[in-house]
């Protein structure tokens, strides 16, 4: 199966530098793994959001690192097969939401699409 394109927001990456060495390699490891089928099941990995805490997140998806308290949300380009990763958080649901709620705005719809970096 070939892994789908993964991009990333200024904003995540920021995040992600902040992150411990050892949390960096288990983040990014997710991020492969569900790169490979980030839609829902039954045949993919993806967990949708929807409504979250006031937050209309509908379109997003999460990846969530029991472990380590990291949570991952990340938007799809489903014609070009890219995954967005718009956030990447230390802290709760609640935060982790509010900011890809944020992001939403700032971004509108184009977070659906091919707008960020490819992460490298």
């Amino acid at each position: 199966m070939k892994r789908w394109k993964i991009c990333i927001a200024d904003e995540a990456i920021k995040d992600y530098k902040k992150l411990d060495g050892s949390v960096k390699k288990q983040v990014l490891a997710g991020i492969y793994k569900v790169a490979e089928a980030p839609l829902p099941s039954p045949n993919g990995y993806g967990k949708p959001l929807g409504n979250k805490r006031d937050n209309d997140l509908t379109g997003f998806f999460k990846i969530k690192y029991k472990g380590i308290g990291i949570r991952v949300v990340y938007s799809l380009v489903l014609k070009s097969k890219i995954m967005n990763i718009v956030v990447i958080s230390e802290r709760d649901d609640n935060y982790c939401y509010e900011l890809a709620s944020r992001l939403y705005q700032i971004h509108g719809d184009r977070i659906f699409q091919d707008i960020f970096q490819e992460l490298t």
